[in-house]
């Protein structure tokens, strides 16, 4: 079974990099990206969530008769 050229040349660049040779990041730094990038879009998510709930709960408070 052959490998693609393309595939071959990716794999190489990637090696010269983790190895500490200049030109693009290394794999532990691209696995970091991936994962501050998963945490980024949960982060969203939950202070999505604590808006609508923020607002939810104020449109209610509004609701409330007045107490003296």
């Amino acid at each position: 079974m052959a490998v693609p050229p393309d595939s071959l040349r990716v794999w190489c660049q990637q090696a010269e990099r983790d190895a500490g040779q200049p030109g693009g990041l290394t794999s532990p730094e691209k696995d970091r990206i991936k994962e501050m990038e998963r945490e980024v879009r949960k982060l969203r998510q939950a202070n999505e969530f604590l808006k609508k709930a923020r607002a939810y709960f104020a449109a209610a408070e509004l609701d409330r008769p007045f107490r003296k």
